[in-house]
């Protein structure tokens, strides 16, 4: 697994929108924002031709033209001159993109941090499982504009600079968001009380300790990859068994009932194959149940038979905060009063 070199003080860092881009308030002014705290910070920018698109269908622009700017980050004209890629946001039709993306090429070239969720997670999660290239499963470009900015995003930012290899839970998390176009700068509205919540073994243990190499992401985007020509899961568990694989994800449009069918397809599909560990973020449809079906178990019955931990209502994906998580990274984890510390080994500090 290929580990991108740390974003150094006066660095230059890339942003592109293979998903939506910041086109409509409150994104357009937050991600601004973002630009002038990171050039404050001493790093340079540079951006992408579709930072600041809303042509395309569910995506900033033609899948075409996504696909190019992407391109020209990670293996082409720009690769050299930057450290790091921002995505400027998620969306819904990203995967459309992916016919026109050289991975081949990506494979071959300087591998730098990509960071960004939801329907990032076609990047997020294609790059370790097709490129053996680790990312940054964490909040996109506009979150950056907040002011201030949640200890969250100083983590992420420090993981990125080499500063820690170190993430963690946090004490409260935000169900209503006081971020609009009046207020495109606030920061997170955190007023609920973190609760992890443990099913399958360990689940009446004070401490539960997992490692492994992480993997995951939306549910959303990785029951659409599945048995499609980018799916190439078999082939990454075969060459981390021995590590074991930690499989985290979270979801958005899904709902308790289709949280449930996505699951059954990924386990029918093979995936959770040397599986050590579930790490299974809020989901976006929070409080919803369908015929007895809720965030809980839609998840953890299927998965009990697997005889690893199963870790919910982490702060990963869509209810903020999020800690970063390093898609294909070695990780050594650490659950324990009502609260989780993730150890990315093999990060330089």
């Amino acid at each position: 697994m290929k580990i991108p070199e740390s974003l150094k003080l006066g660095g230059t860092i890339g942003f592109a929108a293979p998903s939506f881009g910041c086109n409509i308030e409150p994104y357009k002014t937050a991600f601004n924002n973002a630009l002038k705290t990171f050039e404050k910070m001493g790093y340079k920018t540079k951006l992408g031709q579709n930072c600041y698109a809303g042509d395309g269908i569910g995506i900033s622009n033609t899948p075409l033209k996504c696909a190019k700017e992407i391109n020209s980050f990670l293996c082409g004209e720009y690769n050299e001159e930057i450290s790091a890629l921002f995505s400027c946001g998620g969306g819904e039709l990203m995967c459309e993109i992916l016919d026109d993306v050289d991975f081949d090429k990506i494979k071959k070239s300087k591998p730098m941090w990509f960071l960004g969720y939801s329907d990032n997670t076609n990047l997020t999660f294609l790059l370790p499982t097709i490129c053996d290239i680790t990312a940054i499963y964490s909040p996109c470009a506009p979150a950056y504009g907040m002011e201030p900015w949640h200890p969250s995003l100083k983590d992420t930012f420090e993981l990125l600079t080499g500063k820690s290899n170190m993430a963690h839970g946090y004490d409260k998390w935000e169900k209503e968001s006081l971020k609009n176009e009046e207020n495109p700068l606030v920061p997170y509205n955190v007023t609920k009380k973190t609760e992890i919540k443990k099913f399958g073994v360990g689940k009446d243990e004070a401490k539960t300790e997992i490692s492994g190499r992480l993997i995951g992401g939306c549910l959303d985007c990785l029951s659409n990859l599945v048995g499609t020509k980018f799916d190439k899961v078999s082939d990454f568990n075969e060459k981390y068994k021995e590590d074991g694989i930690i499989w985290f994800m979270e979801s958005c449009d899904l709902n308790p009932m289709a949280i449930r069918r996505a699951i059954w397809q990924l386990d029918h599909a093979g995936w959770f194959k040397y599986v050590k560990g579930f790490l299974i973020g809020r989901p976006l449809c929070l409080d919803e149940e369908i015929l007895g079906v809720d965030r809980y178990n839609a998840v953890y019955p299927l998965l009990e038979k697997y005889n690893v931990p199963i870790i919910m209502d982490l702060d990963i994906g869509h209810t903020a905060p999020m800690m970063p998580i390093v898609s294909g990274a070695k990780a050594e984890i650490v659950v324990e009063k009502n609260s989780i510390k993730i150890h990315y080994k093999e990060l330089e500090v």
